[in-house]
This record gives C-alpha cells, structure tokens and sequence, in this order.
C-alpha cells in the first residue's frame, strides 16, 4: 500500500504501524535495487548489508534438525533482526521458526528435543522463552528481575544454565535491582572508582559482574553458584556459553572465570572451577597450578572426561592453545596432540567420545579438525573456508562454513572428510544476480626468507589489457588473519565490487602458521610485519599483470591502523591514500589509555616506564616529520580499546603539517563498526576516499 493511500480511518497506532512499513520497504527497496529489478551488477556494501548472516548451529538430540539464530537487517530500527530457523538434516529443508518483532536468539534444545529454549526481548526485558518444534505460540519461562545473558538446558531438562549480571556481594537478585536504581538515582553523576577497569572494550564499569545461575523450571527459583565472587563468567567482553559445561549426570558445573582481583586489568589468568549444581559447596578451582588462560570445558558424553583449552604463558592472549584432557572428577590433566602447533576453538566431542572436534587458523583457512581422544592423531574434516559451530551427530558433523566469495551455509560431512554436502542456500535470492572477483591464494618469501601466505581477489569483470588500482588491506589484532572469510566489516568483494584489485598478506605474527609465526611480532611491531608487506605487495604487483603499481591504496583497522599510521612514517612515498581506522597512533599514551593492560605490556616487553625503548621504537607519532601521504582517519567514540584520542591525534597531525585528510567519527560505535547505516556510510566515505586519490576504481587500458 502506498503511503498516500493509508486510510485516515483507522487507528493511529496502526496508521503509524504501516507507515514505518512503508518506509522500511522504501529502504530496503534502495539497499535491494540491483537485486530487485534482476539487474546483474558487481557486489557492494548494500549487498553485504542485505545478507542473512547465520550462527549458533544447535544438532537436535535426535539428530534430525539443526537449530540456528539467522540475522537479518533492519535499515528502520538501524540494527539486525534475529530469529529462529530450523534445517532438516536429512534434506536441507528449512523453516523459520519464530517471526516476532523483537530478537530471538541463543536457540537452545529441550532434553527430549520436542521444543527450543531461545533468548529473547519480547517482554520488555531479555528472558527465557520456549517454543514447540513444530511452532505455534512462544511461551515465556523466566520473569527474572534482570535481563538473561546466556542459556544452556541441563540434561535432565529440569533446570536451566543462565548468566545474569549481578552486584557480587547481593545475597538476592532484588538487591542487585535496589542498588542499580540507587546508583542512577544518585546525587550526583560521579563514579568512584577504586581499582582498574574503570573501563572495558565500550563500556563504563559500575560493579556488576556476570554469574553463573540454576533456574529450576519446576518452582522458578533461582541459585548463584558463583556467590560472593568478584569476577565474570561468562568473561567480558566476548565469552559465552562455550565457557560453561554442565557433567552429564547434571550434578557439576564446570565455568571459565579469572579472579584476579586488583590485577585483573593486567592478568590472563582464567581458571576453570567446579561447582556442585545444589550449591552445597563453593566453586573449587581445578587449574589453580596454570598461571595462564584455561577455557572452554567440555564434557565426554559418558562424563568420564573433562576436555578443555590452555595456554601457558602468563600474560599472553594469543599463546597456542592447547587441548587438555582429564579423568572427571578426579585426575591429572594431559596436553593432547602436544606436536599440533595451531591454537583451536569451538571444542566438542563426538557422541561415542572417540573424537574430540575443533577449529583452528591453518595457512589462511579456518578448517574443521578431528583428535583422536586417545592418541592424539589429527586430522582434517573440512579444510576449505572457514568452519564454526561445528556438531557432530551420530554419523556426520554439521557446521557453518563460508568463504571469501561466499556467506555462512549449514554444511554437513562424515567425520572422515568424506561427502562434504551444502545443506542451505540462506542468501541463493540476494545473490543470484550479484557479480564477485575470483580469489587466489599465493605465497611468497618474507622477512628472513621465511615463507608468508597472501590472498588475492580480482576486480569484478577483470579485463585482459586493463590495469586496475589495488587496495591493500592489512588485518588487525596483531595476532589474526586474512584468510578465506566472508567477513562483514573487511569484505574484500566489496573492494573487488568497486573495481579495486584486493591484496591481504598475512605477515609475521599472524596466526595459523605455527606459535613461533605468532610470537615474532611481539617486541617488533613495526619491522617483520612492514617488510613481509612490502614484499607481498611487490609480489602481487608482478604476478597479476592488471594490478596498476601506481594506484594502490593502503587500509587497516586496530593494529592495522597502526601500521597505516607506522607506514606513513616510514613508507611516506608508495601509496596513493591511507585509510587509518581505530588505529594506535602513539604507543606511550596508548598504554595509559587502554583498558587490558596484558596486551601492550606483553607486546612491548612489560609496563611503559619499564621498557620505554621498546615502546619508542615503534611509535608512529615519533615520524610525524615525514607524514606526506593523504589520509582518512576513522574512529568510534565508545572504543576504549584503542580510545579516541589515538585518532584524534592522527589526524591533528596530519592537519597541522597540511596533508589532505579527512576525519569520520562515529559516536555510537566502539572498536568496530556493526551498524548497518554506519556500515554503509563507512564504505561509501572509503571508497569515495580511494576513488579520489587512485582516480576511482575500475580499469584503464594499459599502455
């Protein structure tokens, strides 16, 4: 219905209801076009916006469906939408489960695997709810003063795994809720603070602290097993509920928790501790002699074994993890595959116990692997793309997997790798008329002769004869990876799109390489990682004849916007433009603004005043005297990772020398940018950017 042919009879409340429809189909209808009207065009941002994205693969007990949270985008409310879907096994089918206005998420199967217990916000708040398999009607279980956070079904159905975010020290969640409204209601806005974090990641501190809860189904009681603790679980900001595991028999509860006390903005130490399920006794720590991180536990089927991840060097958020195996309840742990030199994730177990299954970085992949629980003996199950949320049924794995060309699908195999089979095609509509570049991997020789891995993605319509200006995208962390991953922040196709050849190395102190790989950037910043791009660059230009040397534009966000800030110090003269996102800009003042003091002081070999050489030696704002390469800086206003002033230093330095530079500021976004017109509005100023100093994108005929 068109917007002029809303009756003015009814309802106001309706009437305002279809208007927003209407806007929303308006929008849409923009973002869509191409797709709309079958036009076949290049990739864009407005595409990847488009995008169903999938995760949180739960296998039924009975094997016979997966259920999973699919978000989709919501250009009215600014934000994604999420719901639940169900996949049959057997044949791909799919059903949305849940069509509410508001998210549901974090699905959760019933013992009997007749229903789904999921998150969501319908009430007002984030509580439980629970809906038959075969549809029907939501209904509401918890009514809890507080949101929930996180869910988990204990095996016998009758109780429920929740986090909440409480005030440790509250014998009661009404405490809690009191003193939150005395707070708000205070005097004055002040806070006291009397230790570190005062800040993490985007948000302010105020003594609150994630706790593990029992909900009963049967009475609603609800028991903290993490009483008079003053540490989270899951951990901030980024744990879940792979972090808690609940034994078989339902009688333990095994969480990942760091009780560092006064330390905490500076330890790494996680600890795995367990708790009886009827409270009788507090929590007991079972890695109290491993300094450093221990996370994930998983339970054998049988409930025999407790399978986990650790690291071992205090200090250190990119050490290998290593998959540990004990005798449950009592027994000593052992490293299992001690010689497997990669760091897994998304640990679980077959349902026979034989195998545990993990995922794991290797060589610009993010493949799916399968331990033999006694052995040790690695294999690989899927190695192309990137593999999560993978769950083993009684004869074949299921998983998510995407790639550099394509978004997430459930995809199900064998456990010996065999039958590898595409069971859904969320996004077959939004991409059947849309174009991609072809993508090759390529490697090449590094710092010291060492051998670095690199991707390539050719420009949409790549033509013989032609020369195209390059993006060359530089990946943060440090200690990450620009593999073969659909990524919806860095989307190298959304370059390709814009007719933009697209090089990613991955440099020393990336990871999937091996833990020496990782480690050498550490201390070094600025050297190995600087010459492996310089070098791959090079390489790239002279193996793709339609790569235009002269027209390359450099990029990088976190750790990659430091080496745009380190390069425009130190490589002033190769590139076009430089696009700095969230980058550190000065290492000194970087270290007292931060928030997890463990990464600079591991980095640069301890605190600032203990080291300062280190810190110098590598700090861009000590080349500002040779910046001359335009810039656009971009940065969120709730990034307390890398704050703000890093980027409003930045680009007041290239202001007073007089360099071309642009500033974007996003006050309602942290370290990343995720909403989705902020995502459009972040592409179309880049892209603008590179168009202006690389004369836009697309090809010109070579001479």
């Amino acid at each position: 219905m068109a917007l002029g042919m809303i009756s003015t009879k009814e309802g106001w409340p309706r009437r305002q209801e279809k208007i927003r429809r209407f806007r929303r189909v308006l929008l849409l209808a923009v973002v869509f076009s191409g797709t709309l009207w079958g036009q076949s065009h290049p990739f864009t941002v407005n595409d990847m916006v488009a995008l169903d994205r999938l995760s949180d693969l739960q296998l039924s007990p009975d094997n016979r469906w997966i259920a999973l949270t699919v978000r989709s985008t919501d250009l009215d409310a600014d934000g994604g939408r999420t719901d639940l879907w169900v996949v049959s096994t057997g044949d791909g089918e799919k059903r949305r489960l849940t069509t509410h206005p508001d998210n549901d998420f974090s699905p959760r199967w019933s013992a009997q695997g007749e229903a789904i217990y999921f998150l969501s916000e319908r009430s007002g708040s984030q509580q439980v709810w629970r809906i038959l398999l075969d549809g029907g009607e939501a209904e509401q279980v918890t009514s809890l003063p507080l949101d929930v956070e996180n869910l988990l079904v204990a095996p016998n159905g009758r109780r429920l795994i929740l986090s909440l975010e409480v005030f440790p020290d509250c014998a009661d969640l009404d405490c809690t809720v009191k003193r939150s409204k005395e707070q708000s209601q205070s005097l004055g806005a002040g806070r006291i603070f009397d230790r570190l974090f005062v800040r993490h990641w985007d948000r302010w501190k105020d003594g609150r602290r994630s706790h593990v809860f029992l909900y009963s189904l049967e009475d609603g009681k609800v028991l903290d097993l993490m009483a008079g603790m003053d540490a989270d679980c899951p951990s901030k900001p980024f744990g879940g509920p792979e972090e808690i595991a609940i034994s078989p028999d339902g009688n333990w509860i095994v969480f990942t928790a760091r009780n560092a006390g006064r330390e905490e903005a500076w330890s790494t130490d996680f600890d795995l501790y367990a708790v009886p399920t009827d409270g009788s006794s507090p929590p007991r720590c079972l890695t109290d002699e491993n300094p450093a991180w221990d996370t994930q536990p998983v339970f054998s089927p049988d409930g025999t074994r407790l399978a986990y991840l650790a690291m071992t060097r205090p200090g250190f958020e990119s050490d290998r993890y290593r998959v540990m195996v004990r005798s449950w309840p009592e027994g000593k742990s052992e490293e299992l595959a001690p010689k497997w030199d990669r760091s897994p994730s998304n640990l679980t177990w077959t349902p026979d116990g034989r195998y545990l299954l993990a995922t794991a970085d290797h060589l610009g992949r993010h493949p799916l692997f399968r331990l033999d629980a006694r052995s040790g003996h690695v294999a690989i199950i899927e190695e192309g793309g990137s593999v999560d949320s993978p769950a083993a049924g009684s004869n074949r794995v299921y998983f998510l997997r995407d790639d550099l060309s394509h978004p997430s699908d459930v995809y199900s195999a064998t456990l010996d790798g065999d039958g590898l089979t595409q069971l859904t095609s969320f996004n077959r509509d939004h991409l059947a008329d849309i174009r991609m570049g072809r993508t090759e991997q390529f490697t090449f020789s590094g710092w010291n002769g060492e051998t670095v891995y690199a991707w390539m993605v050719e420009p949409v319509d790549c033509r013989e004869g032609r020369k195209y200006p390059v993006a060359f995208l530089i990946h943060g962390g440090p200690q990450s990876s620009f593999g073969d991953h659909f990524h919806y922040r860095w989307n190298s196709q959304v370059y390709a799109g814009a007719g933009y050849g697209v090089v990613m190395v991955d440099f020393h102190g990336s990871t999937g390489y091996g833990q020496a790989f990782t480690d050498s950037i550490s201390g070094d910043w600025g050297g190995k990682p600087l010459e492996d791009l310089k070098i791959g660059l090079e390489t790239a230009l002279a193996r793709y004849p339609w790569m235009d040397g002269d027209r390359v534009a450099a990029l990088g966000a976190s750790y990659g916007g430091y080496m745009i800030n380190w390069i425009a110090g130190n490589q002033p003269d190769r590139f076009r433009c430089l696009v700095n996102h969230d980058g550190v800009f000065d290492q000194r003042s970087m270290y007292f603004s931060t928030e997890e003091l463990w990464f600079p002081e591991w980095e640069q070999g301890g605190p600032y005043w203990e080291n300062p050489e280190t810190y110098e030696k590598h700090n861009p704002a000590r080349f500002v005297d040779r910046w001359r390469t335009p810039m656009l800086v971009i940065h969120g206003g709730r990034d307390f990772r890398v704050p703000l002033d890093q980027g409003v230093s930045a680009f007041t330095a290239l202001q007073r020398r007089g360099i071309p530079s642009r500033f974007l500021y996003f006050p309602d976004e942290n370290h990343w940018v995720v909403k989705p017109r902020n995502s459009i509005q972040w592409h179309e100023v880049v892209l603008d950017w590179l168009a202006r100093w690389t004369a836009g994108g697309g090809g010109s005929q070579s001479d």
